[in-house]
């Protein structure tokens, strides 16, 4: 009868000692890390990007670039794609909603991103902003942590939005998004105003870029990847 009192009674006391052998120490230590920052790509596939520039068209320079950075990116890290231009639709209101995520933030699946840049064509409108507020509404809806956008565009809003005045009343409750922007041969000066303004109220890095090297080293200082990403202009 003692014994099977002793048992009993070890049964009981065990959870209340198991941090002295690392069982509480290791759950404390799991929920005490820092959330992942999650990072989402923002890519223009607008009529404008069909252009040439140095001989390339400006959609094959940016996803030659973007496909050349994606394996030095670390496959843990948090990563997605959201496109902006790639429909027309039938009016001006349908063109200024086409906004599409066509990789969800998860661990970073290459195979993925480089499938959905072979499934999108530059067709329309540059909706920035309307493409902004549909990334912190829904895809990184759940997140908790950084959020990190790289906004990647050959030119400004062109859908009667600002970003910049959407970003300063953004950042009157949130704190936790940082916008990169990426301007890509874009020489209006209203344009880089507001190009500008999306990315410093956020705290976030701008830069312009006119060549496929330029585009490279902006896009790797962005995702801060240390590994130098060749830029290959092809001719055809």
């Amino acid at each position: 009868m003692k014994k099977l009192l002793f048992v009993m009674l070890s049964l009981i006391l065990l959870p209340a000692f198991a941090g002295d052998y690392g069982v509480y120490d290791s759950y404390n230590y799991r929920f005490s890390q820092e959330p992942e920052e999650q990072t989402l790509f923002i890519l223009d596939f607008s009529n404008s990007m069909t252009e040439y520039l140095d001989g390339q068209s400006k959609i094959d320079m940016m996803i030659d670039t973007v496909r050349n950075l994606l394996p030095s990116i670390n496959p843990d890290s948090m990563v997605g794609l959201r496109v902006y231009g790639h429909k027309m639709g039938f009016t001006p209101f349908e063109a200024c909603r086409a906004s599409t995520l066509m990789v969800p933030i998860t661990r970073l699946n290459t195979q993925s991103m480089n499938y959905a840049l072979e499934k999108v064509h530059p067709k329309g409108m540059t909706p920035i902003t309307f493409s902004l507020k549909q990334a912190i509404k829904y895809d990184f809806a759940g997140f908790r942590g950084k959020k990190h956008i790289i906004l990647l565009t050959d030119g400004g809003e062109n859908c009667d939005e600002s970003p910049c005045k959407y970003v300063m009343e953004l950042i009157r409750t949130r704190k936790d998004v940082t916008i990169d922007v990426i301007a890509f041969n874009v020489s209006d000066e209203d344009d880089i105003d507001q190009l500008k303004c999306t990315s410093l109220v956020t705290s976030g890095k701008f830069y312009t870029a006119n060549t496929a090297a330029e585009l490279a080293k902006s896009l790797q200082n962005s995702t801060k990847v240390q590994k130098k990403v060749e830029a290959k202009i092809i001719t055809k």
